[in-house]
């Protein structure tokens, strides 16, 4: 998971933004709605254009809106199931957003199809872990272990995404998003193996 230092300091940067929101009337929900409206608008329609680049700093702009939201919720004391439903929801359709918007892209206009079928396994395997957990959970066990939490994905993702926005060769994003998808299938595995356990306890 990402680091907790880096956690703690994206958190004291993005305060001030929350306090103001929270002074504006702005509610925690809003901002997770206007987080995905703008990631999902860069991934859907600059990524397709083959804007990497730009497509990244336009979802940049958008992505921390799930710190924001959670700031948010926590200084005006509004944390409910029903907001963290809300944000887990919204978070699955900014994933597909990109992932969706890199395949379509590196199918046509990119002409690399593998790094399409690459964004694509991301894209399947990626919900696959989101699912896991929350099946798991639903079903009163605990899934969070795995090496590929969403924050990595999607760093890793949007980083060079932009830079071969910015030259890089696209080879380096094939190997980048093959081994996310690898990794996403390695954390699949272990929140079942966990569960599975965690079960075989239950039961003696």
């Amino acid at each position: 998971m990402l680091n907790r230092h880096a956690r703690n300091l994206f958190a004291s940067l993005f305060t001030p933004l929350a306090r103001l929101l929270i002074r504006m009337g702005v509610t925690p929900n809003a901002v997770t709605i206007i987080g995905t409206l703008g990631v999902s608008l860069g991934a859907l329609v600059l990524y397709p254009l083959g804007e990497l680049f730009w497509g990244t700093v336009f979802i940049t702009l958008f992505i921390f809106s799930d710190l924001v939201d959670g700031l948010m919720a926590r200084l005006s004391d509004r944390t409910s199931p029903l907001g963290g439903f809300l944000d887990s929801t919204l978070d699955r359709v900014q994933d597909g957003a990109v992932f969706l918007g890199l395949l379509i892209w590196f199918f046509t206009g990119g002409d690399q199809p593998w790094i399409g079928v690459a964004a694509a396994a991301c894209l399947l395997l990626g919900g696959l872990v989101s699912y896991v957990r929350a099946k798991a959970e639903a079903l009163g066990y605990i899934a969070d272990v795995g090496i590929a939490e969403r924050p990595e994905r999607m760093v890793v993702t949007l980083v060079f995404t932009g830079f071969t926005g910015l030259g890089l060769h696209p080879g380096v994003l094939l190997g980048v998003l093959t081994l996310l998808a690898v990794a996403s299938a390695v954390t699949v595995v272990q929140r079942m193996v966990s569960v599975r356990a965690q079960a075989d306890r239950q039961s003696h």
